[in-house]
C-alpha cells in the first residue's frame, strides 16, 4: 500500500531536484543546479496484469560528462522480494532508454537502510550474473539541519531531511529547528512547506509533534487531512476552541467533561468567538453559555 510518507519520500525528488545533492556529491558529478533534470514514467510494466511501477524516474542531463537515469524508491521497511523487483527495474530501464541507472533507496531507519544497500544478486553456484546495488540515502548520510539558516537557504533539502530523520532520537528538536526557520518565509512558502512535511511524517510519531508546531493555515495536498486542511475547512474552529479551554484552565476556571466536549465540538466560529471573549472573564464555565 502507498503511503503518504512514501509517496513524498520520493515525490520531492520531482518538484525539487536540488534534494539530490548528496548523491551528486558522491558521483562526483556537478550539483543539480548545473544539470537538466526531467521527470519520465515510472511505468516499467511490459504484460499486464503484472504490474512493476518505480515511484520516481529521472533522467539526468549533467553539464560535464554522460547522461544517466536515476530511479527512486522509498523504503520504510525491509521487504520481502524487493531486491529482484529493483534489479527488474534497473535492467527493464537500462533497456528501454539506452541508458545507465542509479537506483536510489530513501530510508528513514539505519537498519532499512543497511539492507536496503544489497548487493541483490542473481547467482547460480558461485557465479553471479546480475548484481544490484542501490545508492542509500538514509539517516547515515543525510544531515540533520540544525541551523535554522539552512532552512530557508534550503527548504527542500531540510524538509527532506527532517523526514528521513523522523524515527530518530533528535526528530523532535529537528522539526522545532525546523519550525522556527520558517519563520523567515512568506506565508504561502510557509504553507507549503508546512504541508509537505505533514504529509510526509503520516504513521510516524514524529507527525503530532509537527502538528502542535504549525500555525498557519493553507491547503497543498487536498483531501489528505492535514492540520492545515481542517482547519481552513473548518474556519479555525479546532483552534479557537483550544484557546477558550486554554484560557479557562490558565484562570483556574474548572471545566466539567460536558462543557468541554460542547466546546470542542462545536463548528461555529462565531459561537467560539463570543465564548472566547467571555472566558477572559467567566468566573465559571457556565457564563460561556449564558443566553447564547
Amino acid at each position: 500500500m502507498v503511503t503518504s510518507t512514501h509517496e513524498t519520500s520520493h515525490r520531492i525528488f520531482q518538484d525539487h531536484p536540488e534534494v539530490l545533492i548528496p548523491v551528486f556529491e558522491a558521483l562526483g558529478l556537478p550539483p543539480p543546479a548545473k544539470a537538466t533534470i526531467e521527470a519520465l514514467t515510472p511505468d516499467a510494466t511490459e504484460i499486464k496484469p503484472l504490474e512493476r511501477r518505480v515511484d520516481t524516474v529521472l533522467k539526468v542531463e549533467p553539464s560535464e560528462g554522460d547522461s544517466f537515469l536515476i530511479a527512486v524508491e522509498a523504503q520504510t521497511a525491509r521487504t520481502r522480494g524487493k531486491g529482484s523487483s529493483w534489479s527488474y527495474y534497473v535492467a527493464y530501464l537500462r533497456a528501454k532508454f539506452d541508458l545507465p541507472v542509479l537506483l536510489v533507496a530513501v530510508c528513514r531507519n539505519q537498519p532499512t537502510a543497511s539492507w536496503a544497500a544489497g548487493p541483490f544478486e542473481c547467482r547460480v553456484g558461485t557465479w553471479t550474473t546480475q548484481s544490484t546495488r542501490p545508492f542509500v540515502l538514509g539517516p547515515d548520510n543525510v544531515p540533520e539541519i540544525t541551523d535554522e539558516s539552512v532552512v530557508a537557504r534550503q527548504p527542500a533539502m531540510a524538509t527532506f531531511s527532517a523526514i528521513v530523520h523522523s524515527e530518530s532520537e533528535n526528530a523532535a528538536a529537528i522539526l522545532g529547528m525546523l519550525a522556527r526557520g520558517m519563520r523567515s518565509f512568506d506565508k504561502a512558502t510557509a504553507k507549503y512547506w508546512c504541508e509537505w512535511l505533514e504529509v510526509g511524517l503520516e504513521d510516524t510519531p514524529a507527525r503530532e509533534t509537527w502538528r502542535e508546531l504549525e500555525k498557519m493555515v493553507a491547503t497543498y495536498f487536498p483531501g489528505r487531512g492535514t492540520l492545515f486542511e481542517e482547519t481552513y475547512l473548518e474556519g479555525k474552529a479546532e483552534g479557537k476552541a483550544e484557546s477558550v479551554i486554554s484560557v479557562l484552565e490558565k484562570r483556574g476556571i474548572p471545566i466539567p467533561q460536558a462543557a468541554r466536549d460542547r466546546i470542542t465540538s462545536c463548528t461555529d466560529l462565531d459561537t467560539l468567538t463570543l465564548w472566547f471573549d467571555r472566558s477572559l472573564t467567566a468566573t465559571a464555565v457556565e457564563d460561556l453559555f449564558a443566553e447564547d
